[in-house]
Order: structure tokens, then C-alpha cells, then sequence
């Protein structure tokens, strides 16, 4: 471990947490990734990791549930000027799509901005399928920081070819099972479809807080099997009236993981209330304790988190976002270094 104290205010050149890792010291590393090319409500997510690596330093690191979870070292990487480049005009094109609805047969220039967007869409995965594989390769854990939610496709198709068949714990306010949402092919709203369809090795998908999608995505999804499983919003929420204990339903929801997992994080899954900026909230969600409980129990059950994402966060008027979101952050680190027998839980 370097010369730190971790009870001091962070130094002003210091990294994610106020941490003082480079890259070759951490064990974990994050990819920023500041994407929301095809966002068709609110927006912002691009500025999601920026405005979370700023909110970080304000985290204590004293942490109650896992060892001292920064010794391993956690680095997140700078944002990538390449992928702000092609953000900025991918969403110029991408909004005179989505201001028809998608809807854009016969219109030659809608028809060419739909291809372009499509096409830069692709770059993205492309780069952060060789970032992550980069990575890994070098043995380091990777968590990908959002952007939007169609951002960690490349990411899952690096693991797959480094770690083979795995599980994705999904949670979220939507489906995301969308077919091609207003003609992108790549879309926040598919990307669990576009995981499913195009990476095999993806051998289950377990969905956590869902309670707004439509009837082909349920057709969707019923046509999976026993490769998708659901707890919907709604679920949830009446085993709580029932008064079934939440350590018991956390434990149905770890059960159908298999034992390697990615932890796919969407911050709409979250009550709004934590997360009012983000670009499609929706009444309801978890509180962050019980997400936390829940990621708790994956790795204290011995399943492996190979990596995990955290997207879809916007920046507001107000520090509260990325004050949440790095605070998740941070525990999906702790959890997933546990999990990879860096750390170890208290108690």
C-alpha cells in the first residue's frame, strides 16, 4: 500500500475516492465511458462519470461492512476525448431521429443520420470491448462507468472470452429488451437484448426492480425461459407487505445466479427519489441499503463478480446524483473485491 491516510481530506491531484492509485498499482480500474447517444428523454449521462469522480472525493473510506476495501487500489481511468468526440456528434444526428419517433421511411437524411449513428454506436462497443480486454489481460478487475445503459456491451463480450459463461444481475427500472428502439440498433433501451442475442456465453440474465417495459419485451422475455428471470417492482414490493424479510428474497434472487456474475447497474432502478436527474425515472425502486444488501450476498455466497457497470447517472442542479452514485460506487468495488478474495466482509 502507498504512503496514505486514509482519514485526511483527498490531495488535490488525487484520483476516484481521493485515492492516490495510479493505474499499475490497482487492482480494480474504472472506464469512464461518457456515451447517451440515442437518449430519448432526459439527458446528461454523458457527464456521469466526471460529475461522479468530482463527488467521490467526499466519501469517508472507512467502511462498515468490507476490510478496508481501497487497499487493492482503485483507479478510474480519464475520460476518453475520442469517445466525447463521437458522443457529441452521434447525439446531434441521433436527435433528429428520435424527433420523429423513429419513424423516418423515405427521408434519404434521416435514413443517413439513423447509419451514422448506428455506425458510431458500433466504434463504441468496438473501444470498449478493447479497453476492457486491455484490461483483463493485465489482470485487472473492470467496472465501467456510464454513459448511458448501452455502453457495456463491449465489456461483456471481453469476459466472455476471458472468464466464459456467466450470469448478469440486472438492475433497473426497465427491461432493456427493446428490439432496435426507434431504429437503433444500440440502443439505451436493448441493450439486455443485443447482451443476449450476441454474446452466447451469457447463460442467465436475473432482473431486479423492473416495473416499467412493454408487452415485446415480455414476449420477449417469456420466450427465454429458463434463461431470464424477473423480479419485478411490483414483487417486491408486495413480499415487503407480506412481510417477508428482505434477506430472504435477496436470497431467491442469488440463487438463480450462476456462479460467475457481472453486475449490470442502471441508477433508475433505484427509488427517484436517489436518483431524480436520471434521464427516464420511474415511481418506486429499491432503497440504496437493500441494493447493497443484495450485491452483499452475491459475493458473500461465493459467487464470483467478474466486473460490473453503474450507468444512466445525470448529473442535476444539485451534487445528489453523483453523491449517490458514488457511494454505490464505492460498495459495488468493496463487494466485488470480497468477491475476488482481495478483501475480506467485516464480522
Amino acid at each position: 500500500m502507498l504512503d496514505f491516510d486514509p482519514n485526511s481530506a483527498p490531495d488535490e491531484d488525487s484520483g476516484v475516492f481521493g485515492l492516490p492509485h495510479q493505474e499499475k498499482d490497482s487492482a480494480l480500474v474504472l472506464l469512464p465511458v461518457p456515451w447517451e447517444a440515442t437518449t430519448s428523454y432526459g439527458g446528461g449521462t454523458s457527464k456521469g462519470p466526471d460529475a461522479i469522480l468530482e463527488a467521490s472525493g467526499q466519501i469517508d473510506l472507512f467502511d462498515g461492512d468490507v476490510h478496508k476495501p481501497y487497499e487493492p487500489g482503485i483507479y478510474m481511468r480519464p475520460v476518453s476525448k475520442e469517445v466525447l468526440a463521437w458522443n457529441k456528434k452521434a447525439k446531434a444526428e441521433a436527435k433528429k431521429v428520435i424527433a420523429k419517433g423513429g419513424r423516418i421511411d423515405g427521408n434519404r437524411k434521416l435514413q443517413a443520420s439513423l447509419r451514422l449513428v448506428n455506425d458510431l454506436s458500433e466504434k463504441l462497443n468496438d473501444w470498449v470491448y478493447r479497453q476492457t480486454k486491455e484490461l483483463q489481460a493485465a489482470g485487472k478487475i473492470v467496472g465501467i462507468v456510464g454513459g448511458d445503459h448501452s455502453v457495456p456491451l463491449g465489456a461483456f463480450k471481453a469476459t466472455a472470452e476471458k472468464h466464459g459463461a456467466f450470469g448478469l444481475l440486472h438492475f433497473d427500472a426497465h427491461s432493456d429488451t427493446r428490439d432496435a428502439y426507434e431504429g437503433f440498433v444500440h440502443s439505451h433501451a436493448s441493450i439486455m437484448r443485443n447482451a443476449l442475442d450476441g454474446v452466447p456465453k451469457i447463460e442467465k440474465l436475473v432482473q431486479v426492480g423492473i416495473r416499467d417495459y412493454c408487452e415485446q419485451e415480455q414476449a420477449y422475455l417469456d420466450a427465454l425461459g429458463e434463461r431470464a428471470k424477473v423480479f419485478f417492482d411490483r414483487d417486491l414490493a408486495r413480499a415487503r407487505f407480506d412481510g417477508t424479510p428482505w434477506t430472504q428474497t435477496c436470497e431467491k434472487i442469488v440463487a438463480a445466479l450462476p456462479g460467475k456474475v457481472w453486475i449490470t447497474f442502471d441508477i433508475d432502478g433505484l427509488d427517484p427519489q436517489l436518483c431524480p436527474s436520471t434521464g427516464t425515472p420511474v415511481p418506486g425502486g429499491l432503497q440504496l441499503a437493500e441494493a447493497q444488501h443484495l450485491i452483499s450476498m452475491v459475493a458473500r455466497s461465493g459467487r464470483t463478480i467478474l466486473g460490473f457497470d453503474l450507468v444512466e447517472v445525470a448529473p442535476g442542479p444539485t451534487e445528489w446524483d453523483a453523491n449517490v452514485a458514488m457511494r454505490l460506487l464505492y460498495k459495488m468495488c468493496a463487494w466485488t473485491l470480497v468477491s475476488r478474495g482481495l478483501r475480506s466482509p467485516r464480522g
